[in-house]
């Protein structure tokens, strides 16, 4: 072998063991701050579920208020929706998931271990592991999980948690456009609980079985769904530019033809550079044209179009819809933001997604005079400051510093003895450590402007 073969190798290799490293880190930091927890553990676990911890469910409240903020609350085109889990069976027959929702399916004959047959890494590893290897003939498998209305378990009663919140907004398209003043075009939002019954999961976050979604369906006329469909991708590309994740590891990627669902007419995914992966799908942008709302009319017999009350047209719209999972997203952030050096680590999170904006402490915890003006400071931020403010008074202040580096705080104000002479406090920045003196009656203010 060549020394640039072997110099070649070596560079994947060490790249391969830097981004496993890393993925171990999350994990680990996110266990031991209460970030999240691995599902189940008290009873071994239950493969592809997480639970989140106090600071997780902070961190994912602050991703969703801020995408809630982005595609509802800052338009004047979008309405929010909250629909049911459980949708009639039906539902799923005219969406075409019953007969289409499906992974590849292949079974090891020596092991009876599943796997994706598109997963050729995974096979390929397994097979190292068997002299002789036999798989089963690839066979469709659904992802929906099957479940039961009401005491009688039988095929009238059956039906199935949803897989995306997306069909609980078109089933509702004619009751949002009667009980409200849209027009075309329009949105309607949702975020909500999502099941996939995946063959494999695996890389933490990524690929799981019960999720969060968030999803926008945005309803236009049909001559103009292209103009949407890039309108919605720059969009959807932007916010996460501004919510801190490095333009080195994000990009949009048109999706071939042949590799789209069933119901694209287009689709182009976000893709985020994940360390054990490279570039993959972090976010779907597609046009679902009017298959959806076609489907419904002819399932439930109803006539879905849209009447335009000005010019008197009457269609079928089409759909651009962006979709991400809540957890999905979060990996993200929590990869992108990562840093450490020889003293520390730190959790760069953009100050809207921190979970926690502010720690306030006294330098010295035997020194009540200390004690009660930083308790005082931070009880007022906890009135004035959108979000939620710590107080800690444990071990070393540098301790502590590191301590609310790790979990991403932006800013710790400390109280000291100056505090007492002249009304001002120390406010650390997270990223640079460095400090300034604010006098406390401009604290908040001071505060909402760094953080907002």
């Amino acid at each position: 072998m060549s020394y640039a073969v072997i110099a070649i190798d070596n560079f994947f290799c060490y790249h391969t063991i830097m981004a496993d490293n890393l993925m171990e880190k999350i994990v680990a930091l996110c266990k031991r701050r209460g970030f999240i927890y691995p599902g189940s553990e008290t009873y071994g676990g239950l493969n592809g579920t997480w639970d989140l911890g106090p600071l997780g469910t902070l961190l994912a409240n602050n991703i969703k208020n801020e995408w809630w903020r982005s595609i509802v609350l800052s338009r004047d085109d979008v309405v929010g929706l909250d629909s049911s889990i459980l949708y009639h069976p039906k539902v799923w027959k005219a969406s075409g998931h019953v007969a289409s929702f499906t992974d590849p399916l292949i079974e090891c004959k020596i092991c009876h271990e599943r796997f994706r047959a598109d997963h050729k890494k995974d096979i390929s590893e397994h097979e190292k592991m068997h002299d002789k290897q036999k798989w089963t003939e690839i066979k469709p498998f659904n992802l929906m999980f099957k479940t039961y209305v009401g005491p009688i378990d039988n095929e009238e009663n059956k039906t199935y948690l949803r897989p995306e919140t997306a069909q609980g907004i078109f089933i509702n398209f004619q009751n949002v456009i009667n009980s409200t003043r849209v027009k075309i075009p329009f949105g309607i939002a949702q975020i909500g609980k999502g099941f996939r019954n995946e063959i494999t999961t695996g890389n933490f976050l990524f690929r799981v079985r019960e999720f969060e979604i968030m999803e926008l369906e945005y309803f236009v006329k049909p001559e103009t769904a292209e103009e949407w469909y890039e309108y919605w991708k720059k969009e959807r590309l932007n916010w996460y530019l501004k919510l801190g994740i490095k333009k080195s590891n994000i990009k949009l990627a048109e999706i071939q033809k042949k590799d789209i669902a069933h119901y694209a007419r287009k689709a182009t995914e976000l893709w985020y550079n994940w360390p054990f992966m490279g570039f993959g799908e972090l976010e779907g942008i597609v046009n679902r044209g009017d298959y959806d709302l076609s489907q419904h009319a002819k399932y439930s017999g109803r006539d879905l179009s849209y009447l335009d009350q000005d010019t008197k047209e009457k269609y079928l719209p089409y759909v651009i819809e962006p979709s991400v999972g809540v957890g999905r997203a979060m990996l993200a952030f929590l990869l992108d933001s990562y840093y450490e050096d020889e003293k520390r680590v730190v959790l760069k999170l953009h100050p809207k997604l921190a979970p926690i904006k502010v720690a306030v402490f006294p330098l010295l915890t035997n020194k009540l005079p200390l004690v009660k003006m930083a308790k005082d400071i931070y009880d007022n931020l906890k009135v004035k400051i959108n979000g939620m403010i710590a107080f800690d008074d444990r071990g070393n202040i540098g301790k502590r510093y590191y301590s609310q580096d790790e979990i991403g705080t932006p800013f710790c104000i400390t109280v000291d003895f100056q505090s007492l002479e002249d009304k001002t406090v120390t406010v650390r920045d997270r990223d640079t450590t460095k400090q300034e003196r604010i006098k406390i009656d401009n604290l908040s203010l001071c505060l909402t402007n760094k953080l907002y």
